[in-house]
């Protein structure tokens, strides 16, 4: 149970790491296929007890954005999303490294 939780919350900070990305053009588009790959993880794992929308405000305000860009990196990953976003990412990171 306690996996499905933090997968839950992965894919939310990824879905918050891409919303960071301002510079990257097709950022909406992107946000729309992690928002339904979310939708469809509810789906098919629900968790009892949990409340999805309160834990996604956690994930929003309380999770540092360095760790919401790498979460966008897993999720990124998971969807097959764009390489040009995936390097923007990881360039963005290197910043948050020194």
């Amino acid at each position: 149970m306690e996996e499905l939780k933090d997968q839950f919350r992965y894919l939310v900070g990824g879905y918050y790491g891409v919303s960071l990305m301002d510079e990257y053009p097709l950022k909406e588009f992107v946000l729309q296929d992690i928002k339904e790959y979310i939708e469809n993880f509810i789906e098919v794992n629900p968790i009892d007890n949990f409340n999805y929308k309160e834990e996604a405000m956690l994930v929003k305000d309380k999770v540092s954005d360095r760790v919401k860009l790498q979460d966008a990196l897993i999720v990124l990953n998971r969807i097959n999303g764009s390489m040009d976003l995936v390097f923007m990412i990881k360039k963005r990171l290197k910043k948050y490294k020194k």
